[in-house]
């Protein structure tokens, strides 16, 4: 496959803003490629682990900003435990998706973000995740309303999704959490 790369506004932009958000030196990678024969999500995504490291050293510019894999990836660390440098693929990952959030230009479009914003409003206000707030929230977001609106009926009478949200979670350590990861 031939990859095209468009560099950059200023050498090593990217590479530097992700050793300082992550800690994780790429200039290291060996492209063995052991974390793209490794990861569970390689075969959903159009651009693999071991293509994102190479993108960043040839400093791709924000074009790496619109890989799948930056908001697909699970942060399961399989690539971290099969890397014979140990770089921690899922901290790039965490890097690369603070860097597209922080950008100035409009904000992504992407599903999987929407779908995170939407989970991620409702653990912070119940604690924890509460299934039928997530959904409305994901679809208002995404325009798609009546998508999978049959499901909903068996979900609920197999009771896999719960109608009311549950207040078990200590919302003040939730927001002391939220509060420290959002500096």
């Amino acid at each position: 496959m031939t990859l095209v790369i468009n560099k950059g506004i200023s050498p090593n932009n990217m590479v530097n803003s992700v050793l300082e958000i992550s800690g994780v030196d790429i200039n290291c990678c060996l492209q063995c490629k052991k974390c793209t024969n490794g990861c569970p999500v390689v075969t959903m995504v159009d651009t693999p682990p071991s293509e994102i490291i190479r993108q960043l050293q040839l400093n791709a510019g924000d074009d790496i900003l619109k890989s799948d894999l930056v908001w697909m990836c699970a942060s399961c660390e399989t690539c971290f435990s099969r890397c014979p440098m140990k770089i921690d693929m899922a901290a790039v990952m965490d890097a690369l998706r603070i860097m597209d959030a922080k950008k100035t230009i409009p904000a992504r479009t992407s599903k999987v973000n929407k779908f995170n914003n939407a989970f991620l409003s409702t653990v912070k206000m119940f604690g924890r995740t509460y299934d039928i707030g997530m959904i409305a929230a994901y679809k208002i977001k995404t325009f798609n309303l009546l998508q999978d609106t049959d499901k909903f009926p068996a979900m609920i009478r197999k009771r896999k999704i719960a109608l009311f949200p549950n207040f078990g979670a200590d919302k003040k350590y939730i927001r002391r959490i939220f509060k420290k990861t959002s500096k």
